[in-house]
Order: C-alpha cells, then structure tokens, then sequence
C-alpha cells in the first residue's frame, strides 16, 4: 500500500483541538502528572510501558515511598529493586530504571538532563520516553511516537507507508515534528495524543465520534481504520513448556538465581528443568517425595509458557551431607523460607504460586 497522498492538516489548528480535547476529557489522574520533577515522570513513563495504569497505581506509589529521589534509586541494591517491582513483568525496565538512577547520580550531578537529545544518552531512554520527560518537565518540542501515538498520527494522516521500515519510522516522526504547538501547550499536547490512543483511537474498535481529529482524519473519511497504521513485520508467538523444581527442606525452599541475559533475567526463581521431568522422566535419586501440582499458563512477548511446578519435599531429618549434593546439582541459589522468598525479586507466575500455597 502506497504512503497516501494527503494534505497535512494545519499544525496549530490540529495541535489545539488535541490540546483542548486532553484538558477536558483526557486522563488527568495518572501517576506522574501533576509535576514537573523528572524523577517522577520518568518513573511513571517507565512504569506505563506496556503495563495497565490500574496496575502501576500501586507500584508507582510503593516506588516513590521507598525510593523518594533518584539519588535513594542508585544507592539501592538492584535485588531491593527488582523485589519491588515484581509483578509488573518486562523486568529489563526495571534493571534500565536503576542503571539510569546510578548514571543520573553519577554523571549528571543527581539531575536530570533536561533536553531530550541528551535523556536519550542515559540507559534504557528511548526517543519517546525522552521527548515525554522534555516535554511535560520543561515543554520542550519534542514529537513522541509510540504505540497509541503511531496509530492516532497514522490514521489522522492516512499515513500508510510501512513502519516496520525505519525510513519510513523517521518520516513520520518528522511529520510529527511539524504539528506539534508551543512550548506552553507541550505537555497537555503530549498528553493528549497519547489519551487519544489508549481511550478513543484503539486498535480494534476506535470511537471515531469522539475523535477531536475526525473532521480532518483520513482512516475516518475512507472508513478504513483497521489500515493504519501499516507495519507488516509481525512476531510469531511460539509454545514452550518447562517444569519448575519446588524443593523443600523443613521451612525452606531453595531458590536459584536467573542469568542476567533471557527471560526473568537477574530475578530469583525455582529452578528452572525440562518439562518431561514433571511426569517422572529422569528425575534424580534424591530422598524425600514428590508431587506434579497444577500447571500454570504464562503468556510473555514472543511465547506462550506451561509451567509445571513439581514440589518435591525432602525428609526432615536428612543431612546436610546429603543436600549438598543436590544443591550442587542446582547450581547457585540459597534457601529461604516463603516469606523471606516472597520479599525477593521473583516472576510473577512464582510469586503467585508460592502466596496460594502460604495461605497470603
């Protein structure tokens, strides 16, 4: 499909009814708004990331009590961290959020940068991300493109040219450059596109009617939003199973620590064994018995992962010369008891099944 060829809409006209559109039907009680600090923008933007603002509500605020600045973030232990954010999924932000606090406190004197261009110097500082900070902290004008933003600017455009290009990327970044307002309208302009996005400009069903930029909206003209925005590189989604080991000792359980590369990187977690063990196939000659518990379903990015928890409980009178071997077995981990487990940084399908288990 060819880019369309349209007329741009005039910029301040289009700018003003995103602008006048936001301040009176928009999202005004997300995490973050409110300020102008830096620090708690930036935390919110992160944590909005491909995550419900009904589930970071309570994260944000957690955050902000236990790490108040960005000076406490970087003197915390990534594992005090990663703890705190638990549940929240996609836990690379998390280790992005505290490498970023660590170089904000020691390159930048503990201050934000305050331009966009050098935000995006700092880890895991995005374009989008950098242009929101500039904008509602200092109303820079800088364009924001993410997801709902692409979609809002694609259809109101008839901008059909193929994201998945980066060429193509950048032309409508550019283009988004041209229609934004004056600094003073920045941040209710930034906000704005983005509420359009996530409330009226959906990707399924979008309610055109209530659309400040129907008038003038391609996709809503030809009656074609499903078109827009293009992006044929689409991600195929496979299948993967695996058995977690749940081994107990008394009032403990051993938990073994994730690589920093791959899935739930850096987090704590049941070891980690080929899904065929959990029907009895190669288990080890270990004392003690074992159980196959229900399987949980965990959807992540690029797969769909069974988990099957296999409890195996050891006697309570083994000794220590006999967990050794099978610590070493395990690899790298130590054993806690549930509530110590439970203030550790785990998956989200972990954490799950060790509360129902311990009753909280």
């Amino acid at each position: 499909m060819p880019e369309a060829l349209t007329s741009p809409p005039a910029a301040g006209d289009f700018a003003q009814r995103v602008v006048d559109w936001q301040r009176q039907h928009g999202r005004h009680g997300l995490p973050g708004q409110g300020t102008r600090d830096p620090y708690r923008v930036w935390l919110s933007e992160v944590m909005l990331q491909q995550t419900q603002v009904s589930t970071v509500l309570g994260y944000y605020a957690r955050f902000l009590q236990r790490f108040p600045d960005v000076g406490a973030l970087a003197q915390a232990p990534v594992d005090e961290v990663l703890a705190l954010w638990s549940g929240l999924g996609y836990y690379s932000r998390a280790r992005h959020l505290h490498r970023c606090a660590q170089a904000v406190a020691q390159g930048h004197g503990g201050v934000f940068p305050r331009d966009s261009a050098t935000l995006q110097t700092l880890p895991g500082i995005g374009p989008s991300t950098a242009a929101a900070i500039a904008a509602f902290c200092h109303g820079e004008r800088a364009a924001i493109l993410d997801g709902n933003v692409k979609r809002v600017l694609a259809r109101a455009l008839g901008y059909a040219a193929d994201l998945a290009v980066p060429t193509h990327e950048r032309a409508l970044w550019r283009r988004a450059q041209a229609l934004l307002p004056g600094s003073a309208d920045m941040p209710a302009y930034t906000q704005g596109l983005m509420d359009l996005g996530a409330q009226v400009c959906t990707l399924r069903r979008p309610a055109c009617g209530s659309c400040p930029l129907r008038r003038d909206c391609v996709a809503h003209a030809r009656d074609r939003p499903q078109d827009f925005p293009v992006k044929t590189r689409r991600v195929k989604r496979s299948r993967r199973a695996s058995t977690l080991l749940w081994l107990c000792a008394g009032p403990h359980l051993w938990l073994t620590k994730r690589p920093e590369r791959g899935v739930w990187a850096g987090l704590w977690s049941l070891p980690e064994w080929p899904a065929e063990r959990a029907a009895g196939v190669g288990l080890p000659d270990w004392p003690g018995q074992w159980q196959a518990l229900p399987p949980v379903e965990h959807a992540l990015t690029h797969f769909d992962w069974t988990l099957q928890p296999l409890r195996w409980t050891l006697p309570k009178d083994v000794p220590a010369t006999e967990r050794a071997p099978i610590e070493d077995t395990l690899g790298a981990g130590r054993w806690v008891t549930r509530d110590e487990a439970l203030a550790m940084g785990l998956p989200a399908p972990v954490r799950r099944l060790l509360s129902e288990a311990s009753g909280s």
